[in-house]
């Protein structure tokens, strides 16, 4: 179009960006946008709704502002879908005085706010957790003759679980049903989680039951919730139970699903069906994190298993999943805080033997563990690896460490010394060092 020298059609355009959006292909939607601007499109309301809805989708507050302002400025109005948007926007972000001036703006222009505007304020007032202004709005939006939906009740009943009151979420939901509005499994969720979280099982059963006889089909979230809770509990038989239903109904696990499986399995010392969790998670493409493996490490560590513990990564290679850098790193690291220095030297020498790069957090997840375990050599040594192949401590590498191990100063004072003197800090590094020893010093005055 663009080497014929045809200009896109406003409707094709708002349409094509609409589909970004959806597909939450955001980035792509603004270069499409700034193209469509290049070319001489006639903006108008549709268009920049549709670029107000990608600013949505991607939570880009500032651009959306712009929008406006470009819409002001050309003249071109700006109608309840524009405000909407904006509303939502705003309220997701916690930009509730933001999101009041939008409606005040509205109401100054004729348009009168909806039940979507009203429930954009409950959500983001109940995400907050400010619940009972959440059900003020509840009482003006009525007043005000604007009909709440299931959006609308939904909200109040998961803002109140959240907040610990079920029984004003029960309270709500039976209001809703009074108002010829049927629960649907959203509605059920939210009363689902606080039952599993409060460790109510038989509540959960009935209500349960009760979707099954209204017909209200379980979904990911509903199953994922009764996996994490039966887990909790170390109930892996009713956790492997509600997994199989969730294959027979035709819902894929998700990463959620299997961490769950995995953390039970470990929990309950069922190493063997957590390691093969693993291998089914990773063969549904799901990369298992820091939190998946060291779960399976601090098991074998219990149980002083090194053989099964080192095995993992040839396991996964007969599997046909030959562990990348993030594997070996996590399995480095975890192995180091446990104490077990020397099994981390096996592995980081496997990772070695298969040509893999080993990356600046291992090293200095090492050297940590070395000092920490009194082999001062061993942790120059490895200091100076870093030394040669110049691998710096960054910000972001700093504050892992500090992290993990904050119950270990005087390991990672030395660390820190023994860094500074091969040159491993950058120069933001120190920043947020020296930065740390004001904040310590003002703290002990």
């Amino acid at each position: 179009m663009r080497a014929r020298s045809i200009v896109p059609d406003p409707h094709a355009c708002s349409a094509l960006l609409t589909a970004l959006a959806r597909s939450r292909m955001t980035a792509t939607a603004r270069k499409v946008f700034d193209d469509m601007t290049r070319s001489g499109v006639a903006m108008n309301t549709h268009v920049y709704n549709a670029m107000l809805h990608v600013c949505l989708k991607s939570g880009d507050a500032a651009l959306a502002e712009s929008l406006m302002t470009r819409m002001d400025a050309a003249g071109v109005p700006l109608d309840r879908f524009s405000f909407n948007t904006m509303i939502a926007l705003y309220c997701r972000k916690g930009m509730q005085y933001e999101a009041m001036c939008v409606r005040e703006r509205m109401e100054n222009e004729g348009v009168k706010a909806d039940v979507v505007t009203w429930n954009s304020f409950i959500h983001g007032l109940s995400k907050e957790g400010r619940v009972k202004e959440a059900a003020q709005l509840l009482r003006e939006m009525t007043a005000a003759g604007v009909a709440p939906d299931h959006v609308t009740y939904t909200t109040l009943v998961d803002g109140y679980c959240r907040a610990g009151d079920l029984g004003e979420a029960i309270r709500l939901r039976e209001e809703m049903e009074t108002m010829g509005m049927l629960p649907g499994v959203a509605t059920y969720n939210a009363i689902l989680r606080k039952l599993c979280e409060d460790g109510k099982m038989k509540e959960v059963n009935v209500l349960l039951n009760e979707m099954d006889e209204t017909k209200v089909q379980a979904d990911h979230v509903t199953c994922n919730t009764l996996i994490n809770a039966y887990c909790k509990r170390g109930d892996m038989t009713s956790a492997c139970k509600v997994k199989r239903q969730m294959m027979e109904s035709g819902l894929q696990l998700d990463h959620f699903t299997y961490k769950a499986l995995i953390h039970g399995f470990c929990k309950a010392n069922q190493l063997d069906e957590a390691k093969e969790t693993l291998f089914e998670m990773m063969g549904a493409g799901f990369s298992p994190n820091y939190s998946v493996l060291s779960w399976i490490v601090d098991g074998f560590c219990k149980k002083n298993n090194a053989i099964a513990l080192l095995a993992i990564p040839d396991e996964l290679t007969k599997r046909g999943f030959p562990p990348d850098k993030a594997v070996y790193r996590s399995l480095i690291r975890r192995l180091c805080k446990k104490g077990f220095i020397d099994l981390a030297g096996k592995v980081f020498n496997e990772m070695l033997g298969q040509g893999l790069e080993v990356d600046c957090l291992i090293y200095a997840t090492l050297a940590c563990a070395y000092l920490a375990a009194g082999k001062s050599g061993a942790a120059l040594d490895t200091l100076n690896e870093m030394a040669r192949k110049q691998l710096h401590i960054t910000p972001q590498i700093y504050n892992c460490m500090c992290t993990s191990y904050a119950d270990e100063k005087e390991s990672l004072n030395m660390l820190w010394v023994h860094a500074i003197e091969r040159g491993l800090i950058t120069k933001s590094v120190y920043k947020t060092m020296h930065q740390a020893r004001m904040k310590s010093s003002n703290s002990a005055v």
